[in-house]
């Protein structure tokens, strides 16, 4: 079967690139190459070669993987990757669409290796890095440097040689301390000189309208095979450099097989929105006196790059969110499918756009690089000028019907990344009390409804419905004695959403601050999902954090409001031993009229998972 096309794994660790082979491909073993990746990272797509020639000019190359050299057309392997379409990256785990052998070893582009690869070399402007030229090819690498991005990024920001060189493996294992420092100084230098390059090529894109949108991914922490911690992944400069790098290199393949193939490429497509899709980011920009402009994605992107409120970042990221949202999905087409005029990114703001740069993880890239390798071989005059290029190239129906299989398959390990994500995000929650420092959180009203609003939860990328109304009608009001449930109407405003009661009148704005508490909510039978209750009316800090730690609890309130907040705190627990009494509980604290409209939320917060303390109990 399968694995009968392959090498064995024994023996990827004595793996050469063959001679005849390495005649055939340009020689980049010599020049530093590095490649950059999340911590962990197996599956080495690609990586980056720049520096500056004689003539003053500057090269820079992106080298992707040469994963057609391994799977060659129509083979088991091609068949079964063509099937897959995608490799599926889960929470705590992932599934390749290449065979082991391949997506983590002879593929895989790692460090003080020597690997295949299809690179996209330029020739650059010295001070302005515009384009002066461009090659195509087969190469042979070594990668210099594996590095994450934490690693690359503290290299730019200044960390010192001493700092660093644990951290990164092939640096550790140089003695001489001279040699050292020279191949430490040598790799800042390039890294700073990529990053100069590709901050002037996205602000040129920008220029054109490209579009920096905000989507959120969480990072899980494991320690052994338990959860340690959920948190949104940080953002980090290196991340746009390399990105930027990809994006060039995606373009500009897509322009030499459109061009050489017009009727049969496979590219990716990025419509314009509907102006309806932009409804919720105009009304929340106003709601900070801003206007968002749609009419194109230049207008947008510069409206976006307004709406900055100094005070608080979170609301610029949120609009950001917002524009993600109104977003048509990109899809793969075939160029004889579609006209022309149709084929701009509308996010990237390019005219082409393809994907060339992933294809141990996705199929699309395996057929662009079999387009590119037949549109840079010339026919053979020889034979007669025929043309054999095409004999491992599908024609225009055959790849429309495959790229509607890709973008389905896609689809399904998004929806499936997303749900694995959610699935752990809910199990962090699942054994945590309500009075857990982790479930007490800060949020940010980002939308309205007619019985609350949604959040935003930066701490854990989290977002989800908050209610201001109960099913019996009753709606949470902040007054005198704290949050409490009564007889009231929530309205729905332009910017704001009102609790009326007869004691007063609650408004919730939106990008308001709000104090959460998260829990579970379900059963093993009905699945569970993840709750938000409105603690408190203003935002969770780490000094209110501070001050409800040191609070103590035995000092007499009996002439304070009654803060909700605090009280959840040091009432609530999920000791199942305390559940018994809780019809006695119930009695001494309905006694107390002006404490009944609480009690019953305490009531509601005991069936999430939480009771009240056996030897605690409210007095008038």
């Amino acid at each position: 079967g399968i694995l009968s096309e392959l090498p064995s794994l024994d023996t990827v660790d004595t793996w050469r690139p063959e001679h005849p082979e390495k005649c055939g491909r340009r020689d980049l073993r010599d020049i530093l190459i590095m490649s950059i990746d999340p911590k962990g990272c197996e599956d080495v797509d690609d990586a980056i070669s720049i520096r500056r020639l004689p003539n003053g000019n500057v090269e820079l190359g992106v080298h992707i993987a040469d994963v057609t050299h391994f799977v060659p057309f129509n083979s088991l392997t091609d068949l079964e990757a063509r099937k897959r379409a995608t490799t599926v990256y889960l929470a705590d785990r992932r599934y390749d669409m290449l065979p082991r052998v391949l997506s983590a070893h002879l593929c895989s582009l790692l460090g003080s290796v020597e690997r295949y690869a299809m690179s996209v070399v330029w020739t650059l402007h010295p001070q302005t890095y515009k384009v002066k030229d461009v090659w195509y090819g087969k190469t042979i690498i070594k990668s210099s440097y594996k590095l994450c991005y934490e690693d690359a990024q503290d290299i730019i920001d200044g960390k010192s040689l001493e700092e660093m060189k644990d951290n990164i493996q092939e640096l550790s294992k140089i003695k001489d301390e001279k040699v050292l420092d020279d191949k430490f100084e040598e790799l800042r230098s390039t890294l700073e000189l990529l990053t100069s390059v590709t901050s002037r090529w996205q602000h040129n894109r920008e220029d054109k309208g490209a579009l920096n949108l905000e989507s959120t991914e969480v990072q899980f922490e494991f320690k052994e095979s338990s959860l340690e911690n959920v948190k949104p992944k940080a953002h980090l400069a290196i991340h746009e450099t390399v990105a930027e790098c990809m994006i060039m290199a995606n373009h500009w393949v897509a322009r030499k097989i459109s061009q050489e193939f017009p009727l049969f490429s496979l590219l990716r497509l990025h419509p314009p929105p509907k102006q309806d899709n932009f409804d919720e980011l105009v009304k929340c920009a106003k709601s900070k006196g801003w206007n968002i402009t749609t009419k194109s994605n230049k207008d947008l992107a510069s409206s976006l790059d307004y709406c900055v409120d100094k005070d608080d970042p979170v609301v610029n990221v949120l609009l950001r969110s917002l524009a993600t949202y109104a977003m048509v999905q990109a899809e793969y087409f075939s160029t004889g499918s579609v006209s022309q005029e149709n084929w701009n990114h509308y996010g990237l703001a390019l005219d082409k756009y393809t994907h060339f740069t992933s294809p141990i993880r996705r199929y699309a890239d395996i057929i662009v690089h079999r387009l590119l390798m037949a549109a840079i071989t010339k026919a053979d005059w020889w034979d007669g000028g025929k043309d054999d290029r095409q004999q491992n190239l599908f024609e225009n129906n055959q790849l429309k019907e495959l790229c509607q299989h890709i973008n389905e398959r896609n689809r399904a390990a998004q929806q499936a990344q997303r749900m694995s994500a959610q699935l752990f995000q809910t199990l962090y929650f699942k054994d945590l009390p309500l009075n857990d420092s982790r479930c007490i959180v800060d949020g940010v009203i980002y939308s309205l409804r007619a019985n609350g609003f949604l959040v935003h939860i930066p701490t854990y990328g989290l977002k989800g419905p908050v209610y201001l109304e109960s099913k019996e009608k009753e709606v949470l009001y902040n007054g005198k004695h704290g949050l409490v449930w009564q007889r009231g109407v929530v309205t729905m405003c332009q910017y704001s959403v009102k609790v009326e009661t007869l004691d007063g009148t609650d408004e919730y704005f939106l990008f308001d601050h709000v104090t959460l508490g998260i829990q579970l909510k379900g059963s093993e039978a009905h699945g569970y999902e993840l709750t938000y209750t409105l603690l408190e009316k203003g935002p969770y800090t780490e000094d209110k954090r501070r001050v409800e730690k040191d609070q103590n609890p035995k000092k007499n309130t009996k002439d304070k409001a009654f803060n909700f907040f605090s009280a959840t705190k040091e009432k609530l627990s999920v000791d199942d031993e305390d559940s018994g009494d809780l019809e006695s509980k119930s009695a001494a604290i309905n006694d107390a009229e002006s404490m009944s409209a609480v009690y019953r939320f305490f009531q509601d917060m005991r069936f999430k998972g939480s009771t009240l303390n056996q030897d605690e109990k409210h007095k008038k």
